[in-house]
């Protein structure tokens, strides 16, 4: 009896778990998993890429498609431009955002909004690598052939109430990142797709600047 109670909990875990994120397993080897992705992003000094985010609002049937182009430079310089249908233009540099829409501007400073902070940080750990040690998210890690999957379930009060998860998904060919899904408590989801990436090429600072 007991025998066939734990079967049972173990085949309604992997069922919910095929449910969730079809095609995906738990990953074989977790160890090679995390060391390979954090050199990998340790090596990577800059990223220069295309980018398509959906936006999937739970009142509305039809996705949002925007598009842009994105920049990554170490130490946590990141600029996000959007191009369609919109221009809209972020820019976070160190522990500054800069934000310009139409004509409207803003700055923040991420040591005076948390939420601010605890986004920034996830942006950057995500590229750096660094996300799989970070205390204030529960981790899990799926695999399919072609991409590996991290899902991040935050603890920390800012993004909790926020987030429901984040999801990660990360080349098996070179162990960048090519896809974020962001889960929404309020039941949107956002997904930013990487396309046409280039690492390690040079950037100028001056794309990252907050005047």
């Amino acid at each position: 009896m007991l025998k066939l109670r734990l079967l049972i909990v173990y085949l309604c875990g992997v069922v919910t778990m095929q449910a969730q994120y079809p095609g995906f397993k738990s990953v074989n080897d977790l160890g090679r998993f995390k060391q390979l992705f954090t050199s990998t992003a340790e090596n990577t000094q800059t990223i220069k890429s295309d980018f398509v985010q959906e936006k999937e609002l739970s009142m509305l049937s039809e996705k949002i498609t925007s598009k842009g182009r994105f920049w990554f430079k170490k130490n946590n310089k990141v600029r996000m431009e959007y191009t369609e249908p919109f221009q809209y233009l972020m820019i976070i540099n160190q522990n500054n955002i800069y934000v310009k829409d139409g004509q409207k501007e803003s700055r923040i400073s991420t040591r005076s909004n948390k939420l601010f902070q605890q986004i920034n940080a996830i942006t950057v750990d995500c590229i750096q690598g660094t996300v799989l040690n970070n205390p204030e998210y529960k981790i899990k890690v799926f695999e399919n052939n072609q991409s590996f999957l991290i899902e991040l379930s935050p603890s920390a009060k800012a993004l909790k109430e926020f987030f429901k998860n984040i999801n990660i998904f990360v080349s098996k060919k070179d162990y960048s990142v090519n896809k974020l899904e962001l889960h929404e408590q309020s039941g949107d989801k956002t997904i930013i797709s990487y396309l046409n990436k280039e690492l390690n090429t040079t950037l100028p600072d001056a794309l990252f600047s907050i005047k």
